[in-house]
């Protein structure tokens, strides 16, 4: 089944959820308009539809290939990426300064999730490059960037993030990788990092490490990590590629899914040690590196969308044609099996997610941008305060829904989901490691609880379950008979929501041992309700449309009453679950001993 760039979609997500007219019109500064966005968002989907999505089955099933340190990618890979990148696609929310369109954030996560619906595996490359950039413009000292990032914006070289080491994962403080002065002002580094995305390939002239390693006598634990650059090939004055820097790809990783995209072993140092420049200043390198995380995991959390819009895609065009049974309401004996009401109630749960999520993650670049460009002082921080408390949710709970979304998917297709041809099974593959990387789903949990619900106060918590409830009383007051319940419901939700904070805030100040307990269904639960407040936004948006006369979108309405009649019920007791605490782990090792 070919897959089709949802634009109209996302467009209307950008609009209604989001608010982007209005941001780029009153709060952003730059120049930018709705219909430069609406053209650049609809020819990134004719892109992706034509020239990477047919690419993605035979990435799967060929992959990427390791051979004397070299490494090739699927078929097809370097000649659409040459073209992704001469169509200036590597610099949409990049400054104009080093050849970026200078767009607002939110486009640009717009694309992302076009480029990861077409193949995860492909805009792997594309996504590390676009955080590295980031923490480069944040962080590297103006020689840097003048070097580095003309050539990362246009897609000639692309960046890599080196955190994670054999015996370091999610752990930083048990990083070894170690950096030594060279005495001309650059660094030596001796060391080996794993699961590297694109570490070596075969698709741009050079490939940007930024690597996190210690000098010596550093601080121990994160406090002593430092950030250093260390391209593959050297650069010389004149900005031409030189010699082969001392740092190659051992191996590659033979993983369960997005096969196409190269997980590499990178040594560094084997002789004279890899030439490298510092971002930021010694010693300080996890904060130049958290500007790369942090907008990784978002383009991660915007993976999930996008993995659950193909597989819902998939999942409805076969519905309309396998057939199977007879309908409940009677007809023929062999009826497609969208006409029976449980195959309805998981492509519209598959659906209800897409749209839930995909407003969570705009919500959160929304606030990335208003952080950035916002008129005010004020503006700016409440930005970036609503960025930071929604970004673990929109990595988390996103991702979890595209991994819930590609597995109904699958039971949809019944047993020809378990057979590799027809593609479904891709997508669950594809979709499980978006839940692992750029930070475990349940660290997010931990961070949501630990660092972000204390933001201002609790204000910024506060405000966010304060808008849910504004969505709740318009659709009370404006939403008609066709919304059902979803005021009630979505009303409960923030309810239970608000409960579950004050309880959470209650265990944050006496017993941390039940807030990390109760991290995970907390995230749950807000993202769930967030969500809910996205998609009866959205429904709201397609009511005043249908008042103009354009009753197009209605459709809109029936997915919101879906949502908060058949999802939305569960909040309650995720509430419950955090308010439990900790008292059901105490007898872990109990329970866990190999006696039961």
């Amino acid at each position: 089944m070919s897959y089709r760039s949802p634009v109209a979609d996302i467009l209307f997500s950008l609009k209604a959820v989001a608010g982007l007219p209005e941001l780029i019109g009153a709060k952003l500064d730059g120049e930018c308009d709705w219909e430069t966005i609406t053209s650049v968002i609809a020819e990134a989907g004719r892109f992706a539809t034509e020239e990477i999505a047919p690419l993605n089955r035979t990435a799967d099933t060929v992959g990427a290939a390791y051979e004397n340190g070299a490494v090739t990618t699927p078929p097809g890979f370097a000649g659409a990426y040459r073209r992704w990148a001469e169509a200036g696609w590597g610099g949409v929310s990049a400054p104009a300064e080093f050849g970026g369109m200078g767009l607002p954030h939110l486009v640009n996560v717009a694309c992302t999730e076009i480029w990861n619906g077409a193949s995860m595996a492909f805009a792997l490359c594309p996504l590390l490059t676009e955080g590295a950039i980031g923490a480069l413009k944040s962080y590297g000292a103006r020689a840097l960037l003048d070097t580095y990032l003309e050539p990362m914006v246009a897609g000639r070289w692309t960046g890599t993030m080196n955190l994670t080491e054999p015996q370091a994962g999610s752990d930083l403080n048990a990083v070894r990788t170690r950096a030594e002065r060279a005495g001309d002002g650059t660094y030596r580094l001796f060391g080996q990092k794993i699961f590297i995305t694109y570490g070596e390939h075969d698709m741009a002239e050079n490939i940007v490490h930024l690597v996190l390693a210690r000098l010596p006598g550093a601080p121990a634990g994160t406090r002593g990590l430092s950030l250093f650059l260390a391209p593959k090939f050297l650069v010389d004055a004149d900005g031409a590629l030189g010699a082969r820097n001392d740092v190659r790809c051992a191996s590659i990783e033979h993983k369960l899914g997005i096969h196409g995209s190269p997980t590499c072993v990178m040594i560094y140092g084997e002789s004279e040690g890899a030439k490298a420049w510092l971002v930021g200043e010694e010693n300080r390198g996890l904060a130049a590196m958290f500007v790369m995380m942090n907008a990784a995991r978002l383009a991660v959390g915007t993976q999930g969308v996008a993995i659950a819009e193909r597989a819902y895609q998939q999942a409805l065009a076969f519905a309309r044609e396998r057939r199977q049974g007879r309908s409940a309401s009677g007809g023929e004996a062999m009826a497609p099996i969208v006409e029976h009401p449980d195959v309805q109630r998981m492509l519209m749960t598959m659906k209800a997610y897409v749209h839930a999520a995909r407003g969570i993650c705009h919500l959160t670049a929304a606030a990335l941008d208003l952080a950035s460009h916002g008129p005010t002082e004020e503006e700016r921080t409440a930005g970036a305060n609503r960025a930071a408390l929604l970004t673990p949710i929109a990595k988390a709970f996103s991702t979890d829904l595209g991994d819930e979304a590609a597995s109904i998917g699958v039971q949809i297709h019944g047993g020809m989901g378990f057979i590799e041809e027809t593609g479904a099974a891709q997508h669950m593959r594809d979709a499980r490691i978006s839940a692992i990387y750029e930070g475990a789903n349940g660290i997010h949990g931990i961070d949501l609880v630990l660092r972000k619900l204390p933001l201002a106060g609790g204000q910024t918590a506060r405000n966010e379950i304060g808008w849910i409830r504004d969505v709740a009383r318009a659709v009370s007051e404006r939403g008609g008979a066709a919304f059902g319940a979803t005021s009630a419901r979505l009303s409960e939700a923030s309810d239970a929501l608000d409960n579950a904070t004050r309880e959470m805030q209650k265990w944050l100040a006496s017993d941390s041992e039940s807030a990390l307990a109760g991290a995970s269904p907390y995230l749950r639960l807000f993202g769930l309700t967030l969500g809910g407040a996205c998609v009866a936004k959205a429904g709201l948006a397609a009511v005043d449309l249908a008042a103009d006369g354009d009753s197009s979108e209605l459709a809109r309405v029936a997915l919101a009453r879906f949502y908060a009649e058949k999802l939305l019920p569960v909040a309650p007791g995720l509430n419950r679950i955090v308010a439990s605490g900790a008292g059901a782990l105490k007898a872990y090792e109990a329970v866990l001993a190999d006696v039961l």
